[in-house]
């Protein structure tokens, strides 16, 4: 049986913290008796939330702007080197129409939001990771968590292409980093299903993810039950309510034929 993630957690960074998901897994680990510092794009929010949860601290960050992300990580690094598990979980979600899909729709179109869409599920996670991967190799036993999506494996959403091809990144990228560090650094994937939080505010109906508005959707509650319970039994894929059976479909069809392709 692998060793729990919890037992292997000193100190985490958590990107988006200050809400959702990101809130969630900050105050279970502090339940847990574990140091978070908490990261997020609006300081009013990150200050509201880490006088709530005792967050050890916060830094405002802007995960889409890799210039920031070095100087961020740099400065959490130097005045906290007692953390030893970064996660990944910042992220945004936009409805993307293809132009000419709608016989009225202008052929102009406008990818500005889609790059920073990109920017922030993909270079983001990636500049941390590669930033902050030297520290947590000294800590010899360092965890990095990565929260990917169901949609990264079934992309059946499909008002939001682009987010659904940056969560397929994230989930290939994971599998590649835990491959090439392992016995190093403890690599995790989080693959959440709809869960009930702001992730859709972009959304004509912003609220289509609420438990009255889609059954299948976890309240945040249910959400971190599973993901506490995926860390306690050290887990390296945990994929709540729903995501489950999708990923496990993956996983028998082609998670055999990974690990038989990478092995040495």
């Amino acid at each position: 049986m692998s060793k729990s993630t919890l037992d292997l957690i000193d100190t985490a960074v958590i990107t988006g913290g200050a809400g959702g998901i990101g809130r969630a897994m900050a105050e279970c680990l502090i339940k847990h008796g574990k140091k978070v510092i908490i990261a997020g794009r609006t300081e009013s929010n990150l200050k509201k939330t880490s006088e709530e949860i005792g967050a050890t601290a916060y830094y405002v960050l802007d995960t889409g702007k890799t210039d920031m992300v070095a100087e961020v990580s740099k400065k959490i690094i130097a005045e906290h080197p007692e953390v030893n598990c970064l996660v990944n979980n910042a992220g945004v979600q936009r409805p993307f129409q293809f132009p000419g899909v709608q016989e009225d729709q202008d052929y102009s179109f406008d990818l500005s939001k889609a790059d920073q869409e990109i920017d922030i599920n993909i270079r983001g996670p990636m500049h941390l990771t590669v930033l902050f991967l030297p520290h947590l190799l000294e800590k010899k036993g360092g965890i990095v968590i990565n929260v990917s999506s169901v949609l990264g494996f079934l992309p059946s959403s499909v008002i939001n292409p682009v987010y659904n091809g940056t969560k397929a990144w994230v989930h290939f990228f994971t599998l590649n980093l835990r491959t090439q560090y392992a016995g190093k650094v403890k690599v995790v994937e989080i693959a959440p299903p709809t869960v009930s939080t702001a992730l859709h505010r972009e959304r004509t109906d912003p609220n289509d993810n609420s438990k009255e508005k889609n059954q299948s959707a976890l309240t945040l509650e249910e959400f971190i039950t599973e993901v506490e319970a995926g860390w306690k039994e050290g887990k390296d894929l945990i994929a709540p309510g729903p995501a489950g059976a999708v990923v496990s479909t993956w996983q028998e069809v082609l998670g055999q034929k990974y690990e038989n392709a990478t092995a040495s």
